[in-house]
């Protein structure tokens, strides 16, 4: 039986994501940090936008395609490096998804429109673009929230969450207030949006 080029793309960047070097300890299971990013991710886009298209199924899955190629180290300290280490990543990992898009048989066309999604062009115009940041903002909030608000003044993950709250969509808050948070989390979630 025949993968279809979806399923070809998706083994395509778990194969990508499974060379991770930085991982993480889950039921006694070391596991590659992109690689469980990913299926995060696409978890999520099925649970609240079971209908979404192939080009975003791929965007969403492939939105931080081998992360650890470009090092937050190798650009300057403070805010303007860090926004330009997160645009560089963006294009690469948006270039990335392409080339292995092309290489499984889409078209051109195809394959930019998904680089486009992934470098999250116009973001509020953009419905697949949208879905994308409400996706990585819930992902966030549900799995990685915990240990990021471990290591951060109260102060900075109120801020945070109130960046993180702009950039979504009406759908994607309707989302985020249904999660069901830790009281601490919720408790900051909830000082955030006061």
């Amino acid at each position: 039986m025949s993968t279809s080029p979806l399923q070809q793309v998706f083994s395509a960047i778990d194969a990508i994501n499974a060379q991770d070097p930085n991982t993480t300890l889950i039921e006694n299971n070391t596991v590659p940090n992109e690689l469980l990013y990913g299926q995060h991710m696409s978890a999520c886009l099925n649970q609240y936008w079971p209908q979404a298209n192939e080009l975003l199924q791929i965007a969403v899955r492939a939105q931080h395609i081998k992360r650890w190629h470009l090092k937050r180290t190798e650009f300057a300290a403070g805010k303007a490096g860090y926004l330009k280490w997160r645009k560089e990543q963006g294009k690469f990992h948006a270039q990335l998804t392409k080339e292995l898009m092309l290489e499984n048989g889409y078209s051109e066309d195809d394959s930019e429109q998904a680089a486009c999604i992934i470098r999250k062009e116009k973001l509020k115009t953009n419905s697949d673009s949208q879905t994308l940041e409400d996706v990585a903002c819930l992902v966030f909030l549900s799995h990685y929230f915990d240990a990021f608000a471990a290591k951060h003044t109260e102060e900075k993950i109120v801020r945070i969450v109130q960046l993180t709250w702009r950039k979504m969509s009406e759908r994607g808050h309707e989302i985020a207030l249904s999660l069901t948070l830790p009281d601490h989390l919720a408790a900051l979630v909830g000082k955030a949006l006061a």
